[in-house]
């Protein structure tokens, strides 16, 4: 099946939520005998019209079409289950996913599944819908063909059902099976995947998440917090890259006129009692009982590291609760590989936080659509495991 998308923001007379799109070559681009620069964030974010979105979506123009150039080119944001109205363009459109998880459909076909990275051709009077996944923002960059100054027919919009329609492929399958296995809220979903990308490097996977989480509602202060706590696990280079990727995509949203939220600032850690003092009532909860054993016998600093600096310094900051440490943990610890002691013992910890199975078995569900099925089947069979010592 040919996949299709489309930006249909580009038309003043379509979509008068997007009047900064006037046809007409922009000012900057006016002098034709030179270059032009349009500088990041110098024009401004529209909202969709409810007349041919449904949902959230947000607009950032690029550039329009002039004589020499016969299309017009801009972003478009589509939060969580928000998407457009069914469609035709009269010629064609090319598009590019940048960010999240989206879902398109042509008419009389199934809906397909959009990622970053996917380049879409929509052919010209071809019938279809797009927008994000229920549960994941997207963005693209959009390149619509304009005829006779118009670039989009709209049509009816996309009912729920339509909307929920199942699909026939292993992409929406995959999908189905993590909705109806939704456990988590949209907020542990994004710690999962902000951890496991953070552990893994995977800095392009991460951007996408890390945008991902602040549009479902994490705030600055809680992503800082996830990705201190890594270096704890995956290593101080693997969290300084993941903090220098958010501060530029904090960076760039900003640009963009978006304000997110920063939220708490940790408390001053107690000061009658020492990190050690702190981390080992904080060890001793979270574990179940105080932990000893020949390896803290046979370097008994690392002891006095995990208790005082793990356990004291980072798991007693107070802007993240101990469930949402255990599932970043947990998540980091899945997309690693030779770590498995580690990620039963965390499973367990888990359980003590007052996660449920269903939150493990969520968690894995969103570590298999959204990271690996490798990464997911050990997980499974190593909380499998778990549950099963812990039954005996």
């Amino acid at each position: 099946m040919k996949k299709i998308l489309t930006v249909m923001t580009l038309s003043l007379s379509l979509l008068a939520s997007a009047s900064v799109y006037t046809g007409q070559p922009m000012a900057a681009e006016a002098n034709e005998n030179s270059q032009t620069i349009t500088r990041s964030g110098s024009q401004a974010s529209t909202k969709g019209s409810s007349e041919y979105f449904t949902g959230n979506v947000r607009i950032d123009p690029l550039f329009s079409e002039n004589d020499s150039a016969p299309y017009s080119v801009g972003y478009v944001t589509f939060q969580p289950g928000a998407r457009s109205a069914w469609h035709t363009h009269p010629t064609g459109q090319r598009l590019i996913v940048t960010k999240g998880v989206g879902w398109t459909q042509e008419w009389g076909g199934p809906i397909e599944e959009i990622r970053a990275g996917d380049v879409v051709w929509c052919p010209p009077g071809v019938k279809h819908w797009h927008g994000a996944s229920p549960t994941k923002a997207m963005t693209h960059i959009a390149l619509t063909g304009v005829s006779d100054g118009k670039n989009v027919e709209w049509m009816e919009k996309v009912t729920n059902e339509q909307y929920g329609m199942k699909g026939e492929n292993k992409a929406t399958n995959a999908r189905q099976v993590k909705n109806e296995n939704k456990v988590l809220n949209a907020r542990q979903e994004e710690m999962v995947t902000i951890a496991a990308f953070t552990a893994s490097g995977d800095l392009p996977q991460l951007e996408n998440a890390l945008n991902e989480g602040l549009d479902a509602g994490l705030t600055i202060n809680e992503i800082k917090e996830i990705l201190v706590q890594m270096y704890a696990y995956a290593g101080f280079p693997r969290s300084l890259n993941g903090i220098n990727t958010f501060m530029e995509v904090v960076e760039e949203r900003e640009a963009k006129g978006i304000t997110d939220e920063v939220g708490k600032e940790a408390s001053p850690l107690p000061a009658n009692k020492s990190s050690i003092e702190l981390g080992t009532e904080i060890q001793t909860s979270l574990v179940g009982a105080p932990v000893t054993g020949p390896t803290y016998t046979f370097v008994p600093v690392i002891d006095q590291f995990l208790k005082g600096h793990l356990f004291g310094d980072i798991f007693g900051r107070d802007n993240l609760d101990f469930q949402s440490r255990e599932l970043a943990t947990i998540a980091a610890l899945a997309n690693m590989e030779g770590v498995n002691s580690q990620l039963a013992a965390h499973f367990n910890i888990g359980f003590n936080t007052g996660l449920t199975e269903a939150d493990m078995r969520g968690l894995i569900s969103v570590l298999e659509v959204e990271v690996g099925k490798k990464e997911a089947k050990n997980a499974e069979e190593t909380l499998n495991k778990m549950l099963s010592n812990r039954a005996e």
